[in-house]
């Protein structure tokens, strides 16, 4: 038998692993959709699901968890069950994470080995990648990708529709509404003033792609080229997988490329990153 405590409400089809945990005052709701819950994933008390949801193993969820409701659009008819949302692996939700399900095809999804702090908020249609960190309050609008191994600092917010690149670092109280490319730093609102070299360390790359990424850095931050000459002097390099992981992220970019001065997102500059 699963463990489940006496006070926790399970309504419609609920799946619980023999091996998970849900404990008192939990709520899981599956009258929009089901719900399965893997082994080793742990509900603290009072954590509140609606499906459709998938959760894998290993999840840890702190008292206050709210995951799998509706889309905050007043378009979006709260008993639609949708495309819901799916949960990997080893992530852990702090106290009080929100996470919204889809509102189109394809679900919100939430990789392997994240950790969320307290009051983060992922909205709906998010994808975020694998090893990232939210510290408390960060806040993700719909439709926002994150990729592999972002750091968040307390309070960041990134706008509907944007894209982080893996290893990407957003400092406490910033704002994001343009693309952040792999191993940038937002230093402030709209503006990558620097890399993640710390991180990039940390992870064990080798110094030649940091120097790689340095060179990428000056390439797209400051000789302040038109995004086609931002490609072709890239395309010098791109037989490095490196370099061409900043080609392919440019070329799916549908907003403006983060610059690395504030000035740079008015005027023509703004119209060469988003062109």
């Amino acid at each position: 038998m699963s463990q489940v405590h006496s006070s926790a409400i399970l309504i419609g089809d609920v799946q619980i692993s023999s091996e998970a945990q849900v404990g008192p005052f939990c709520v899981l709701d599956a009258t929009t959709g089901p719900i399965t819950i893997d082994a080793g994933t742990r509900l603290m008390h009072r954590v509140s699901m609606q499906g459709p949801l998938t959760v894998g193993q290993r999840n840890h969820f702190y008292p206050g968890c709210s995951v799998g409701y509706p889309p905050q659009d007043l378009g979006f008819h709260p008993d639609k069950g949708g495309a819901g949302c799916v949960i990997g692996n080893d992530n852990t939700f702090r106290e009080s994470v929100s996470i919204h399900r889809a509102k189109l095809e394809l679900p919100t999804r939430v990789g392997n080995g994240n950790y969320l702090m307290v009051n983060a908020h992922i909205a709906h249609d998010c994808i975020i990648g694998n090893k990232c960190i939210f510290a408390n309050n960060v806040s993700l609008g719909g439709h926002v990708e994150i990729q592999d191994s972002v750091i968040f600092g307390g309070v960041a917010t990134v706008h509907q529709f944007v894209r982080v690149g893996r290893g990407a670092f957003l400092g406490g109280l910033t704002g994001l509404s343009t693309d952040l490319p792999p191993f940038f730093m937002l230093t402030g609102i709209n503006v990558a003033g620097s890399l993640n070299l710390i991180g990039m360390r940390r992870s064990g790359m080798q110094r030649s792609d940091i120097d790689t990424v340095r060179w990428i850095f000056d390439v797209i931050q400051k000789r302040k080229l038109l995004r086609s000459n931002v490609l072709l002097s890239l395309a010098q390099r791109q037989e490095d997988p490196l370099v061409d992981e900043y080609i392919h992220f440019i070329k799916a970019a549908k907003r403006a490329i983060t610059p690395n001065t504030p000035s740079a997102l008015r005027g023509a500059s703004k119209v060469t990153m988003a062109e």
